[in-house]
């Protein structure tokens, strides 16, 4: 191909390597030169214009991408019409995209002017997903480049293809230890659910049964007989070693334990199994949450029904790290005294009390004391330290009701926007050094510095419990410990919904702590439940004396 500048006049059969304006004349990038363009740029007074013209020998780029993009394209994909020297291939139907690797390096070390890209192998794909592209840089390629690449991509062949999924029967079995919340299970189901979807497979058979060998055994071999094509065990405990539980459960029916571990965070506590012929997954952890992680990597391949071996498991590792494990302790500056992190309290009281009528709840009184008061001195009697106070609404009444009280006052002006402002006007306020905070709110008087203490309690970092909330036969209440962690997801909330979403988010970092009696999740809202709440305090002083 040559390439240069060159007279208007000398152009004609070429193409214009760049787009001119000049005046009202505007030819684009790409144009062949005929004798109307050469007429149209003398007239503008273009005295030079860059071009290429093909060479006997040359492939023009188009046909070049189409026939290098048609030799590389295998089962389930289709190629595009050729357009500026790109040509793209398509998924024809959902699946996991299959790419040889070693075949698309050699692809590309053909010749400079040859370019071949793809989205990363084993991708799970859906109908009409652009795959990849055949990209020629020049407007024109030597033939032989072009028929090596050819060659190549035929020697190969498929370079690129759609694994369709396969397996569309699954079986799940939960075990069960105490502690573990029934809704976590459900939560699960319905995770899992929609992670297969998009491959068309779905849940045939579910158990649910104790954290022990014969029991889970049996459930394995139960699901597999209602027709589960390919069975995950989500344990109550994570497998620690291929002699822990769910292994010993897969061999006692006659499986094999092919690999646990693999080099992919989240995901590192995978492992895979197969019994009489069909996979069989111990899921780590962080297959409990929507977010991907090694389990997705795993899952979508045997749905594909791709073979997944121990090698290309420990291949995972480069491009392995996936996102920052919450759970995973980090380093301090300094350590920790034992019981003893530094955990703020913010004290939610500026919200307008709109359902409360005239009254601001939080200087509303119970025993000859506001709301807000009664709150301020729990937190104030507990181990956390310090204690911020979020005002808003009527400021300088609620600052008057807690008068003589050490606690730290910050005010947020826009509290009419819901609760989500104040949560950031409190975590902004809290010191660095704190590891933490507990969000309490001004309306719940019956929550008291047992209660916290009892949650800071459970605060520990080291073992992934890095939001702790109370719960009720399974109801969660407030308040919640907040690790640092998360703070800054914690001042990007909005609305009047607060961070609820943020528990579910990150199930993996929740610690559920059980307590008695309802008040961690009474709150005051109404005239009503502000007199039901004011009698079973005066009632339950009545008979302390």
């Amino acid at each position: 191909m040559k390439f240069g500048p060159l007279a208007p006049k000398d152009a004609r059969g070429a193409t214009a390597v760049h787009s001119i304006r000049q005046g009202d004349l505007v030819l684009k990038k790409g144009t062949l030169i005929g004798d109307k363009e050469i007429a149209a740029l003398e007239a503008a007074g273009v005295g030079e214009i860059t071009v290429a013209r093909i060479e006997p020998g040359d492939v023009s780029e188009d046909q070049a991408a189409a026939d290098i993009a048609s030799a590389a394209a295998g089962d389930g994909t289709r190629t595009d019409r050729a357009f500026t020297g790109r040509c793209n291939l398509f998924a024809q139907s959902a699946g996991v995209l299959v790419v040889d690797k070693d075949a698309i390096d050699r692809l590309n070390r053909i010749d400079e002017a040859v370019t071949i890209a793809t989205l990363s192998a084993y991708k799970p794909v859906v109908e009409g997903e652009m795959i990849a592209t055949v990209k020629i840089i020049p407007f024109a390629v030597s033939g032989a480049a072009r028929d090596r690449a050819v060659a190549e991509a035929a020697k190969a062949k498929p370079v690129i293809r759609i694994a369709p999924y396969t397996v569309r029967k699954i079986g799940i079995v939960s075990t069960l230890l105490p502690g573990l919340a029934p809704k976590v299970v459900d939560k699960t189901l319905k995770i899992t659910a929609a992670r297969i979807a998009p491959s068309g497979a779905v849940i045939v058979a579910e158990r649910r049964v104790p954290h022990d060998q014969q029991a889970l055994a049996r459930a394995i071999d139960e699901v597999r007989n209602e027709g589960a094509e390919l069975v995950i065990v989500f344990g109550a405990s994570a497998i620690a070693d291929r002699r822990d539980v769910i292994p010993m459960a897969i061999e006692s029916v006659g499986g094999e334990i092919e690999h646990f571990g693999m080099p992919v965070d989240p995901g590192n506590l995978m492992l895979i199994g197969r019994l009489r012929g069909q996979a069989v997954i111990g899921a780590p952890g962080c297959a409990r949450s929507p977010k991907e992680n090694g389990f997705d990597w795993v899952l979508m391949r045997l749905l594909a029904g791709l073979p997944v071996t121990r090698d290309d498991i420990t291949g995972m590792g480069v491009g392995g790290l996936l996102m920052e494990i919450v759970t995973r302790p980090q380093p301090r500056t300094e350590p920790s005294p034992e019981k003893g992190r530094a955990i703020a309290a913010v004290l939610l009281a500026a919200g307008r009390s709109t359902r409360m009528g005239a009254v601001n709840k939080m200087l509303a009184e119970i025993g000859g004391k506001p709301l807000v008061r009664i709150a301020a001195e729990q937190a104030l009697a507990s181990r956390a330290k310090p204690v911020i106070v979020v005002t808003g609404h009527e400021r300088e009444k609620v600052e008057q009701a807690l008068n003589g009280l050490n606690v730290r006052f910050v005010h947020n002006p826009d509290y009419a926007d819901g609760l989500a402002g104040s949560v950031k006007t409190g975590i902004a306020a809290v010191p660095k050094e704190s590891d933490g905070a507990i969000v309490c709110l001004g309306d719940m008087p019956q929550v008291d510095s047992g209660l916290i203490d009892k949650l800071l309690a459970a605060f520990d970092p080291e073992r992934g419990a890095l939001i702790v909330v109370p719960s009720i036969d399974g109801r969660r209440g407030n308040p919640v410990v907040w690790s640092r962690r998360f703070f800054s997801e914690l001042m990007a909330i909005t609305g009047d919904i607060g961070a609820r979403h943020l528990i579910g988010q990150y199930a993996e970092a929740v610690s559920e702590v059980p307590v008695a009696g309802e008040a961690a999740l009474t709150d005051v809202d109404t005239p009503e439940s502000f007199s039901a709440v004011k009698a079973e305090i005066e009632r339950a002083c009545d008979s302390n004396h």
